[in-house]
């Protein structure tokens, strides 16, 4: 962090400034060097001085500088619907809480928070509904994406304790991933294993996912594992260990217990359920077994499980079996899809945990909470979890809602339930940056908190790395942050002397010091070294890892020293069973759901950057070729699927990435943005017994050919709101961008265009083919293009990116809907951090007879920051010299 700067306020940010702050983005915790520019724009670029990324930062991260635009940010609280101030909105909530609580018990209300939230945030909220309203009905939407590790740690270790270090990923000698598609998801980490690798040629990778995704392209082996069963492939790896005497005897004798147990269950399973080819695990085995250094990265392909926490602890038990854990280059390593998943999970933002990994089960624990809080009210059992705080809330059992920086009418299974529960719900609350999301069109309330950019406090990422997030600027409109309304709120409730916060530094130093307390319970989590960090060492604190317990402890790997944090002191295996294969539903198809390269959850922030739009730009079904053939689907056609619980419109994308029978679709797409791609709405809420956390990826769905009359492409200088069938809108540099289709076609293709971008005075142009049933009208005002419409029978064929670009113009030549010889084409962008186009991509291969992906990024810069692209470009090289060699 050298040459950086920690202004004492935000009023000292001035150009040329830099502030040290980290990624709001995924759980790597990236460091982010942040500065404004004469012009006011924010600059954005790697922290080289942060440990977590080394300067490297992801297409999201470099983008965010895009993201901090005021449009469309809610600017002051809103009560059904209109503006008012803060001490009427917040008296209003204290008391309709406060009313609510006295009528039906503490168990009538309910907070559902955020991953994105910062742990100070986190830690007032949970203090508040444990402590002093007494009900754990708070949860968090890391339940939807961690909750089964949290579970299988605490049944192995004692705690929910992340055992190794980033380190150990250029250290070891064999990276497994085991649902993870670290390429897209966590592009930083997946670059540090990509340059570990070239530098020692050696190291191998293997990949177990059900679909060939980016993440493949560095894989030595992958193992396309029939969904669901990374149960029966582990269980089979530690009876292997066994018979192949690759034990650490010693080790599980002092260590460990269960091991007779677990191997006993472990026998008992059939490998053949993972329906993989006998020299392929094989291999695996010989990889796995023969590889000391190893690591076995994880993520929601394991979590997002009904067999979740079994998956976990399959993999922990083949890790303790061979005492690879906690050295070198070598464990078991879940990585965290949330920013601050890991500080949630440290303040007990889950429904069935205390601050500091305490539990709320334990007498003991609740007490010592109970007494540091100088708490009324300690609840005994745990309280909802997401999916069955969702259905209480629909059963009218949860009476008042408070949903903090999350948006569950999009992101739960089951999602049109939900979004049904809380338009039912007697109160709602939501604390976020618009009003325009889908659960904030459903509130009573809406307060304005502050995003990324003006928050101030810390967050830990995936290694236990705590890091601070700092403002670069102001609070937009009169936006507060989250601690300090949630604080607002208790002290209109009645219990100002607890919650009399003025700083999150303040916050930060009580909840450091209650966990010298937990330590104390024998528990990992322990900062109690920064109970007493002051006020500037705050401001200028700098990443670190815990546990720290004393003010100057640097710590590294956990169970380095072979103890852990049961009552035994000794590491657990559990014996687990692969559960059956659900029953086949016949012409239905398993819908796996997950994330794509340039978007995030349900992109609040990513959707106002246009080059995080380009790569993607609506929702999509993958399909297998053989599978569409029989659907009866295109390339770029529409599909329409469903289950029992609902549906979605997606584009088809056909690809043999996805195995025959199953398909894919991305989380992301919002009614803000698509009028029929929430996905999670047909999900249904099947969870995990022990963890709670829904199975994301194992629907079953009906899929058919949306046939429409017409597709349209159109483009516009504002935002529109087609009425149609399908529409997927996005913005772009200057303007937006709409994806249309309908089952009536428009008698007047020009009054239709001038009513579709609400231009009725615009002088239009138009080339109209009925018998072809084409149709392409410009919209001109005062000389400029502000709106165009392209509309066929198939879907549109135009050089998007090139009439994205024409907005503005004077002339007609949009009509074309490609450029002429010499105007080139970028085509579909591929490089969304460089913003390079797959047309620039091939000319410059051709022209300048590029052989590989690192003289692309030399040519084009292409490829050259986080790397996702790097498999995207390996494959047009090497379609590109097919073609020449073929001519």
């Amino acid at each position: 962090m050298d040459g950086a700067d920690f202004p004492a306020a935000v009023s000292d940010i001035t150009a040329g400034t830099t502030v040290c702050t980290t990624c709001p983005y995924c759980g790597v915790g990236c460091g982010v060097l942040a500065s404004q520019s004469d012009a006011g724009d924010p600059k954005i670029k790697g922290d080289p001085a942060h440990p977590a990324n080394l300067g490297r930062l992801c297409s999201k991260g470099s983008a965010l500088g895009e993201t901090l635009s005021p449009d469309g940010r809610l600017l002051a609280p809103q009560v059904d619907g209109q503006s008012t101030d803060w001490d009427s909105a917040l008296d209003l909530v204290a008391h309709r809480f406060k009313d609510t609580i006295a009528k039906h018990g503490p168990d009538s209300v309910a907070f559902y928070v955020s991953g994105q939230l910062l742990t100070e945030d986190y830690y007032v909220a949970n203090k508040l509904m444990k402590g002093f309203i007494g009900s754990a009905n708070i949860d968090t939407n890391s339940r939807l994406c961690m909750a089964s590790t949290v579970a299988g740690h605490k049944r192995a270790f004692g705690t929910d304790t992340v055992p190794g270090i980033y380190e150990d990923l250029e250290q070891a000698d064999l990276i497994t991933l085991v649902g993870s598609n670290l390429a897209w998801c966590h592009p930083v980490l997946y670059q540090r294993i990509v340059a570990a690798k070239k530098a020692r040629p050696s190291m191998k990778v293997i990949n177990i996912d059900p679909r060939r995704t980016a993440t493949c392209d560095i894989a030595d082996l992958h193992l396309p594992i029939a969904p669901g069963t990374d149960v029966a492939l582990f269980n089979h790896l530690l009876s292997e260990i066994h018979q192949q005497g690759a034990l650490d005897s010693e080790f599980i004798a002092n260590h460990v217990t269960g091991f007779e147990d677990a191997l006993n269950a472990a026998s008992s399973d059939s490998v053949a359920a993972t329906g993989l080819r006998h020299e392929d695990i094989t291999r695996f085995l010989s990889l796995w077994i023969g590889t000391e250094k190893t690591v076995t990265i994880f993520s929601q392909g394991v979590n997002q499980s009904s067999q979740g926490t079994d998956k976990v602890n399959a993999i922990l038990n083949c890790h303790l079996a061979t005492g690879r854990i906690g050295k070198p280059g070598m464990g078991p390593f879940s990585v965290t899809g949330q920013p601050n998943a890991m500080g949630g999970r440290e303040v007990g933002g889950l429904a069935n945990m205390l601050a500091c990994h305490l539990d709320i089960e334990n007498p003991a624990h609740r007490m010592t909470v109970r007494d540091f809080w100088d708490a009324p009210a300690m609840p005994e059992v745990a309280g909802l979890k997401a999916v069955d705080l969702f259905e209480a809330v629909g059963r009218g059992d949860i009476k008042a809602l408070w949903v903090m920086c999350t948006n569950p009418a999009v992101s739960m299974p089951d999602a049109d339930a939900v979004r049904d529960a809380i338009s039912g719900c007697d109160f709602v609350v939501v604390s976020d940056l618009s009003n325009t999301t889908d659960t904030a069109r459903l509130a009573d309330v809406v307060l304005p908190a502050t995003g990324w950019g003006e928050k101030d406090g810390t967050v830990t990422n995936s290694e236990r790395m705590i890091s601070r997030q700092r403002p670069i600027t102001a609070p937009v409109g009169d936006s507060r942050h989250d601690w300090d309304i949630i604080s607002d709120v208790a002290r209109r409730m009645g219990w100002a002397d607890a919650f009399a916060y003025e700083t999150p530094a303040e916050i930060f130093r009580e909840y450091a010091a209650l966990s010298g307390l937990a330590a104390g319970h024998g528990r990992d989590f322990d900062i109690s070294g920064l109970s007493d960090l002051s006020d500037k060492d705050y401001a200028l604190f700098a990443p670190t890892r815990w546990p720290i317990p004393t003010k100057d402890s640097q710590s590294s790997r956990m169970f380095s020293d072979g103890k852990f944090f049961t009552p035994s002191g000794r590491a657990n295996m559990l014996a687990v069973s692969q559960s059956p294969a659900a029953s086949e539903t016949a012409n239905t198809f398993r819908l796996n759901t997950g994330r794509i390269r340039d978007q995030w959850h349900t992109m609040t922030r990513t959707a106002k950057s246009p080059r995080l739009n380009s790569h993607m730009g609506e929702p999509f079904l993958e399909v297998h070729p053989q599978d569409a053939v029989a659907i009866g689907l295109s390339p770029a056609s529409l599909a329409r699927a469903s289950s029992p619980q609902g549906s979605a419109i997606l584009r088809v994308l056909v690809t043999d990435r996805v195995q025959q029978g199953s398909v894919f679709a991305p989380i992301h797409w919002t009614s803000e943005y698509t009028g029929n791609g929430r996905i999670s709405s047909l999900v249904n809420n099947q969870t995990d017994a022990i963890s709670g956390q829904p199975d994301s990826k194992a629907a079953r769905v009906h899929i058919e050919p949306l046939n429409p009359a017409w597709y349209g492409f159109a483009i516009s200088a504002q935002s529109i709101d087609p009425d149609t069938t399908y529409w997927a809108k996005a913005r772009h540099s200057g303007g937006w961008r709409t994806e249309l289709a309908d089952n009536t076609i428009p008698d007047d293709w020009e009054a239709y265009a001038r009513s579709l971008f609400a231009a009725t005075d615009a002088e239009v142009s138009s080339v109209i083919d009925p018998k072809k049933g084409t149709a392409r009208v410009a919209l001109h005002q005062d000389g400029q293009l502000v709106g165009a419409l392209f509309a066929s029978p198939t879907p549109v064929s135009v050089a998007r990116s090139w009439v994205s670009g024409r907005l503005g113009d004077a002339d007609t030549a949009v009509l074309a809907g490609f450029p002429g010889a010499d105007q080139p084409d970028p085509g579909a962008t591929v490089c969304a951090c460089f913003n390079v186009g797959i047309n620039t991509i091939t000319d410059a291969i051709t022209a300048q007879n590029l052989m590989t992906v690192e003289q692309i990024g030399i040519a084009l810069e292409a490829g050259s920051n986080c790397g996702s692209c790097r498999p995207e470009l390996a494959a047009i090289l090497q379609a590109a010299h097919s073609k020449i060699a073929a001519e």
